[in-house]
């Protein structure tokens, strides 16, 4: 079954769709969506079980490709760009492999359309052993995430999950943080998130894969995947970023995707 995705949506023209990254949420792209948003429509998306979207008990690449169709259909969207980052790519290859003649063009950010091993073991252990009682500030849940999670960039960005209690839903007065997106169910469904978008078909579409030169994720091994999955793809290199190419060269990054769906 499908859910009612949270959304932003901002400027004018042609619709194009934003997925973000496990444990992200649409503010991730934000910087994206404002460098494009003079030329596109812009649709930010929460995912299911992050962000402001609906907790679900399941979570799988055709589940989430069918949320993004749903929204799509909801707003009147016939076809459109989809770009996703991460795991919002692997989504955003299953939407363009299930689905089609309903996407113009797709853009997919550091993943490529293969299993995975466990990459984020020590994260989901960190998140789910941190004890948020008694924490009053992100400071200090940040001084607790520490002992599992050693990189500060990776705990700030894990950290954008938390929010307060609303005081009605309050149940214990040493708790007010808790996590938004549905831990226990990322946690339970990382195999589905892990492995590679699911069916046998390709999209014959235009495609744009962005890869950070310092990240692992998209390697020379993974070529012919993805030449038999989406035969026009172009690969672009961003030089001097990792996984997070989207952040850490965001000019770069929107110039490449504007040239390619101008063109």
């Amino acid at each position: 079954m499908t859910v009612t995705l949270n959304n932003r949506i901002s400027g004018e023209g042609e619709p194009l769709i934003l997925l973000h990254g496990l444990f992200g949420s649409l503010e991730n792209l934000g910087g994206i969506a404002r460098r494009l948003e003079d030329g596109w429509q812009i649709h930010a998306l929460d995912q299911r079980n992050h962000g402001s979207s609906p907790h679900t008990d399941d979570m799988d690449y055709p589940t989430m490709a069918a949320d993004v169709i749903a929204y799509m259909n909801a707003q009147g969207i016939d076809q459109a760009v989809v770009l996703g980052h991460s795991m919002g790519g692997k989504v955003a290859m299953q939407v363009a492999l299930n689905y089609p003649d309903r996407v113009k063009a797709l853009i997919v950010a550091d993943i490529a359309p293969v299993t995975y091993k466990a990459r984020h073991d020590a994260v989901l252990d960190g998140m789910k052993s941190l004890d948020l009682k008694g924490v009053t500030t992100r400071q200090e849940a940040d001084k607790r995430l520490e002992a599992f999670v050693d990189i500060p960039g990776v705990r700030q960005f894990l950290l954008k999950n938390l929010e307060r209690i609303p005081q009605d839903q309050v149940t214990d007065k040493e708790q007010i943080f808790r996590w938004r997106i549905n831990l226990p169910v990322i946690d339970a469904c990382y195999q589905n998130l892990a492995a590679a978008p699911e069916g046998e078909g390709s999209y014959d579409g235009p495609v744009l894969f962005l890869k950070g030169a310092d990240s692992a994720y998209i390697q020379d091994k993974h070529q012919d995947t993805i030449r038999q999955r989406f035969p026009a793809a172009d690969l672009k290199i961003i030089e001097g970023t990792g996984h997070w190419l989207h952040a850490e060269k965001a000019d770069t990054f929107a110039t490449l995707c504007r040239n390619f769906l101008e063109s």
